[in-house]
């Protein structure tokens, strides 16, 4: 489960836009909000900067 999409509907951001901010394919943006994509470390870190949030607030689920 992640909250990419939350994140980014937040900040009011375009999937196109958030991948422009960090350097992926708007595709990429969309795979990973649909769970059907596993991004590597440094994206995960690329996108919790982007979205002004921390790694664990945006890709793991909270007891």
């Amino acid at each position: 489960m992640n909250r990419v999409k939350q994140y980014r509907k937040q900040q009011k951001l375009s999937q196109l836009e958030l991948a422009k901010q960090i350097g992926v394919a708007r595709q990429t943006i969309n795979l990973i909000e649909n769970n059907k994509y596993n991004p590597t470390l440094e994206l995960c870190i690329n996108l919790a900067h982007a979205l002004h949030t921390d790694l664990n607030s945006l890709f793991w689920e909270e007891s």
